[in-house]
């Protein structure tokens, strides 16, 4: 008798746990939660690489002079050319969904000019003269 007045709420408790828990699986068969299939494949956040795109950064001004030249790539990790003589060019294609890169350069001549072209159409392009002139291009989504 001792046994049984230790036991019965922990056994109580048991009871109810169990019931509970049949009822919830229960409900789940009645509203379709068991058994359900997904008709999507794959995640749907998943970009698909499409409109490839020919990227092209230009620096120029007088032939043969000298630039220091920072850009972004496409990956946009920085890069960094010290003394590049002119006309430079980078030029890479890519199939992400948008590219965001610029060029900054400085030159030892008058003039300087940056380009930034995609697929051919010319997005941002300035010139400067001065004495050690800077210059800068920027697209932000391409």
């Amino acid at each position: 008798m001792i046994v049984v007045k230790r036991a019965w709420i922990p056994l109580a408790i048991m009871a109810l746990v169990v019931i509970a828990g049949f009822a919830v699986y229960r409900l789940h068969g009645v509203f379709g939660v068991h058994g359900a299939t997904s008709a999507v494949s794959a995640r749907p956040d998943d970009i698909k690489p499409f409109n490839p795109k020919q990227v092209t950064l230009e620096v120029f001004g007088p032939a043969g002079a000298v630039a220091d030249i920072n850009y972004l790539d496409v990956n946009a990790a920085p890069q960094r050319i010290d003394g590049a003589r002119l006309p430079w060019i980078y030029s890479v294609a890519t199939r992400a969904p948008a590219v965001s890169v610029n060029v900054v350069a400085q030159g030892e001549g008058e003039v300087i000019g940056c380009r930034i072209t995609v697929n051919g159409d010319i997005k941002d392009q300035r010139t400067v003269a001065g004495i050690h002139p800077q210059t800068f291009c920027l697209v932000k989504s391409a």
